[in-house]
């Protein structure tokens, strides 16, 4: 966007070849397609003060969690370069197949699962703590199904396991798509559905797959549901349903075209009807609402740092206002980012670029937030461009895919009358 490719280029490049360091957490061997969480620079004293980078791959975070998300930020990263540039010959070395398909077979890596989406463990996204996004959780589904995309759009398949790898990609793909569309999505409607859900259906004809208990559906999601309106769902497993907004998960949904238009408009319908829940005074909140309570101490096992309306419990990350841009861009809803944006300047940089913001409002500077931030500033930078030249969406967004199966939905026969 500002004319240095070559810097994306070499951050590429130095981080695939931190891919093909030796991993390990304790006596555990991680698999070839890991990609580091983060990395350091560090001067070697014995070479002279040489430098080199060390690469955190999960044995130095909180829990000891490998990341999952970073793999995949690295395949739309280089898809954007190539999208931006026109540059397609860093995409078609040797080094750079290879990245994909390692990430790609350790994602596609048959077991026991029977759904195509990826089974992750708490904290491996973004959301870095116990946080209760174990299972599948929409961050890492909406990345991973971009990730799949841009792979698809990349490997060669005259590249050695290039075409069998394609084939796994796209069959993945139509898996996938269906999944999330059907079984993630909630409206009003979809709402109501599940709240007349039987339950304990056997066989094929089930159509509460997921054997959710109506009874678990929280309060405050049928006053937060409006009836114009409608998001992808935090999780979906078997007898649960983790009804809380994440904005990762549902802009990144809309950039890949995982979510249909009709869907993305609805995931903008409901950022318009609740501007004051999802917005507040500093944009945006990562989830909403916060836990709390008996909740908070069950789920984030008493983390004094995700307290609620603080941090990943609710907290307000100025970093996102880049995905909500995009995302408005792509559904014609230019307003909502021109506002966010103004709501932004009025009080980032007098606040000294912070991390994030605390209370329902986003209205305090994070109690144990950082300051002068490279991703807020980034993050608000990226929001300025692209709408002064909305023309840069090409980098990071994906258009819909028609051959990709659209899930027919039918009225079930356990509806209760």
């Amino acid at each position: 966007m500002n004319g240095e490719p070559e810097i994306v280029k070499n951050f590429l490049l130095k981080t695939l070849l931190l891919q093909g360091w030796e991993k390990r957490i304790d006596r555990f061997k991680l698999g070839e397609g890991a990609m580091p969480a983060s990395f350091k620079v560090l001067k070697d004293a014995k070479r002279g003060g040489a430098e080199r980078l060390v690469a955190d791959f999960g044995e130095s975070a909180i829990g000891r969690v490998a990341p999952v998300d970073s793999g995949f930020w690295w395949i739309i990263l280089l898809r954007a370069y190539t999208k931006s540039t026109g540059d397609l010959s860093l995409a078609e070395t040797a080094e750079c197949q290879r990245g994909i398909r390692l990430i790609m077979n350790q994602c596609l890596a048959e077991g026991f699962d029977t759904f195509p989406t990826l089974l992750c463990a708490d904290g491996c996204c973004m959301i870095d703590r116990r946080m209760g996004v174990y299972g599948y959780p929409i961050e890492i589904q909406a990345l991973f199904f971009m990730a799949l995309r841009c792979a698809l759009l990349m490997l060669k398949p005259d590249a050695p396991e290039g075409k069998e790898t394609m084939d796994r990609v796209a069959t993945r793909l139509h898996a996938l798509t269906y999944h999330m569309r059907s079984y993630f999505w909630l409206d009003f409607q979809q709402l109501n559905d599940v709240y007349r859900y039987r339950t304990e259906e056997y066989s094929h004809t089930a159509v509460n797959k997921f054997n959710v208990i109506p009874e678990s559906i929280p309060d405050w999601v049928f006053d937060f549901m409006p009836s114009r309106g409608g998001y992808f769902v935090g999780n979906v497993s078997p007898a649960r349903m983790d009804f809380r907004w994440f904005a990762l998960g549902n802009f990144v949904a809309i950039l890949a075209s995982m979510a249909t238009p009709e869907q993305a408009a609805a995931i903008m319908d409901l950022i318009e009807e609740r501007w004051e829940d999802l917005i507040g005074e500093m944009p945006l909140k990562i989830s909403f609402p916060a836990i709390e309570s008996h909740e908070w101490e069950f789920v984030t096992g008493c983390d004094p740092k995700n307290t609620r309306w603080s941090y990943h419990n609710g907290g307000s990350w100025p970093v996102l206002l880049w995905l909500l841009t995009a995302a408005c861009i792509k559904t014609g809803r230019l307003k909502i980012a021109r506002r966010a944006i103004e709501l932004a300047e009025a009080r980032l940089a007098r606040d000294g670029w912070p991390e994030y913001y605390d209370g329902k409002l986003g209205r305090y500077v994070g109690k144990q937030a950082r300051k002068l931030q490279t991703w807020s500033v980034a993050g608000y930078l990226v929001a300025k461009m692209m709408v002064e030249d909305p023309s840069h969406l090409g980098m990071i967004s994906l258009e819909e895919d028609r051959a990709m199966m659209k899930p027919v939905l039918k009225r079930s026969a356990s509806w209760t009358v």
